[in-house]
């Protein structure tokens, strides 16, 4: 469970980032879990987008996605929101206490 104080240092780091993960009409498939676990291995911050197509609401679907991958739900707006985990191996963002 990440502080109120480590989220918000998290929302600055995702302001610039694009999206990695789009999901679409088929909504949060094996597949997109997959490459949500490979990008948040790589990355640790990953921004991801709803299609138009998807008829998940953005905090289900992030709620959902981070359930499924024991990662953390950063924030949702519009149609993106941000999941974060620490890498296994190769930790590259330091959270403030």
């Amino acid at each position: 469970m990440i502080t109120g104080k480590q989220r918000s240092y998290l929302k600055g780091l995702a302001h610039d980032l694009n999206p990695l993960v789009y999901i679409g009409k088929a909504g949060i498939t094996q597949n997109v879990i997959n490459e949500l676990d490979v990008s948040l291995e790589t990355k640790e911050l990953v921004k991801v987008k709803l299609q138009e197509g998807c008829e998940l609401k953005p905090k289900d679907a992030a709620n959902q996605a981070a359930e499924a991958l024991s990662a953390e739900f950063v924030q949702s707006i519009g149609r993106r929101f941000v999941l974060y985990r620490p890498s296994k191996e190769n930790r590259v963002i330091v959270l403030p206490k």
